[in-house]
C-alpha cells in the first residue's frame, strides 16, 4: 500500500515538473523572440521545428514537447508578463539609486506618431550601475518642451526617482529639447532653480555631435562623381550583374560598389573606400559602356578622392570608438579630445606633404601625379572640421576638469575643485594604500 502510494505521489510530482518545465520553455522561446524582434505568430513555426527534429532524434520525448504551448496568444502573455517583470525589477532598484542620469530621444514612427524614448542609467551606493529603458511614451498631438517635460515628470512620478538625485540628461539636441526657455532643458532649469537645487549636467548625443560634424565635408564635386557611377552601375540590373561578372574576371579583392545612404553615418566612409579601390575597374567598365566620365582620369579629382576617403575613414573610427554598451562620459570625451589633437597635426602634416596617416593620398602620391597635391583646399577642409568640433564640443570641454576628477580624482588639481569636495580629496589624493591599491 505505501509503494502503491507512493507510486501515485510520483506520477502527479512528475506531470507537475513536465508542467513546469514546458512552461519555462514557453517563456524562454518568448525572451527569444522578442529580443530577436520577431512576431509573436513564429511561436507557431518554432514548435514545427522543434516536433519535426523530435521526431528524428527523440521519439520518445515529442509528448513533452508537444506540450510546449507556443501560440501567437501565449507568446504575446509571456512576453507582456517579461516586460512586466524587468518593470518590477526597475522599480524595486530606483528606489536604490544614489544618482541617475536620463537619455531621451523622440522620434516618428511609421504612423507618424511621435514616440519618446526615455532611457535611465543610475547606481547605488555600493557602486552597482543599472541601466534600462524606463519609459516609452506616444505623444499623440505636440512634441513641445512642456509635453516632453510632463512626460519626464510622470515617468519619474511612477518610478518614485527624487529631481535632486538627477545628475545629468542626455538629448538628441532637438530645439524642443535643448531650448533655454521653452524646450526641455530650459524647463528642467526653471524647476531645479524653484527647489534651490543644483541642474543637472547636459549633453547633447556625442555620437550625433560627431556626425554633424561631418557635415562640413561635403564636398560635393567628389560625391556627386560618386554617387553617379554608383547609381549607374546599379540602377540596372543588367549593368549591375555585368559589373560583378567583371570584378569576378580580373579577381578583384572586392565583388560590388556600395549604395551611399546619407542617413547611414558611416555610409559614406565606406563607400568612398570601396570606391578608390576599385577606381580603375570601374573607369575600365564605365569606359566599355560608353559611359564616360572624366573626372575619374583628372589628376586633381583624384587628390580630392584620395584624401576625403582618408579623413572620412578616420571620421568613422571616432564614431565607432563612441558607440557601445556602458560608455561613461569619460570614456568617450578622450576619444574626441585626441581627435581635435589628431587635426592639429594632420594640418601641419599636409602642409608639408606627409601622408603618413593618410594612406589613399600616400598611395596615389606614389603613382607620382604630373598635377600637385592642393595643399591650401585640403587645410581649408581640416581648418573647418577643427572649427566643426570646437563649436559642437565646446560645453563638453568646459566639463572637462569635472569628468577628469570622475576619471582619476588623484591626478585632479584641487584647486579646480569645489570647495563642498576638497577636503575628501585632500584625504584621498594623500592616502597611500588607496594609491596603490
Amino acid at each position: 500500500m505505501k509503494g502503491g502510494l507512493a507510486a501515485q505521489q510520483n506520477v502527479f510530482l512528475r506531470q507537475t515538473q513536465i508542467n513546469q518545465a514546458a512552461v519555462r520553455a514557453s517563456y524562454k522561446v518568448a525572451h527569444l523572440l522578442a529580443t530577436h524582434g520577431k512576431p509573436f505568430t513564429d511561436g507557431d513555426f518554432v514548435k514545427e521545428c522543434m516536433l519535426a527534429v523530435a521526431e528524428e532524434v527523440c521519439p520518445d520525448n515529442k509528448d513533452a514537447l508537444n506540450a510546449v504551448s507556443l501560440s501567437a496568444n501565449t507568446m504575446t502573455r509571456r512576453t507582456e508578463d517579461l516586460g512586466d517583470n524587468v518593470y518590477d525589477q526597475l522599480h524595486e532598484k530606483a528606489s536604490e539609486l544614489d544618482f541617475f542620469a536620463l537619455a531621451i530621444d523622440e522620434s516618428n514612427d511609421v504612423q507618424d506618431t511621435a514616440q519618446l524614448l526615455i532611457f535611465i542609467r543610475g547606481v547605488s551606493a555600493s557602486f552597482e550601475v543599472s541601466e534600462e529603458l524606463a519609459s516609452l511614451k506616444s505623444l499623440k498631438g505636440t512634441t513641445t518642451g512642456e509635453d516632453i517635460y510632463v512626460q519626464v515628470s510622470r515617468t519619474m512620478d511612477d518610478l518614485n526617482l527624487h529631481w535632486s538625485k538627477l545628475a545629468s540628461i542626455t538629448t538628441d539636441g532637438a530645439p524642443s529639447m535643448v531650448g533655454t526657455t521653452r524646450g526641455l532643458v530650459g524647463r528642467l532649469n526653471s524647476v531645479f532653480k524653484e527647489r534651490g537645487l543644483t541642474p543637472p549636467l547636459q549633453v547633447h548625443c556625442l555620437i550625433h555631435q560627431q556626425a554633424l560634424c561631418c557635415k562640413v565635408l561635403r564636398w560635393a564635386s567628389v560625391m556627386k562623381v560618386v554617387v553617379h557611377c554608383v547609381n549607374y552601375i546599379r540602377k540596372n540590373a543588367l549593368k549591375h550583374r555585368q559589373f560583378q561578372a567583371f570584378l569576378s574576371e580580373l579577381e578583384s579583392a572586392y565583388g560590388d560598389v556600395l549604395y551611399y545612404t546619407e542617413i547611414r553615418w558611416l555610409s559614406r566612409g565606406r563607400v568612398l573606400r570601396r570606391f578608390y579601390d576599385l577606381l580603375p575597374e570601374i573607369n575600365t567598365f564605365l569606359q566599355s559602356k560608353g559611359e564616360m566620365v572624366q573626372e575619374l582620369t583628372d589628376q586633381e579629382w583624384k587628390w580630392h578622392l584620395a584624401f576625403l576617403t582618408d579623413v572620412t575613414e578616420m571620421l568613422n573610427h571616432l564614431n565607432v570608438q563612441l558607440q557601445g554598451k556602458g560608455k561613461l562620459i569619460s570614456d568617450m570625451y578622450s576619444p574626441i579630445k585626441a581627435f581635435e589633437v589628431k587635426l592639429v597635426l594632420l594640418v601641419q602634416q599636409v602642409q608639408k606633404l606627409d601622408f603618413t596617416h593618410l594612406p589613399a593620398t600616400q598611395s596615389f602620391c606614389a603613382e607620382k601625379p604630373a598635377f600637385p597635391f592642393p595643399v591650401e583646399k585640403c587645410k581649408d577642409a581640416l581648418e573647418m572640421l577643427q572649427g566643426e568640433f570646437r563649436a559642437r564640443f565646446c560645453e563638453l570641454h568646459v566639463n572637462g576638469k569635472g569628468i577628469r576628477l570622475f576619471q582619476n580624482p588623484f591626478t585632479a588639481d584641487i584647486n579646480d575643485v569645489l570647495p563642498s569636495l576638497q577636503f575628501e580629496l585632500a584625504e584621498l589624493q594623500n592616502c597611500d594604500i588607496l594609491k596603490d591599491a
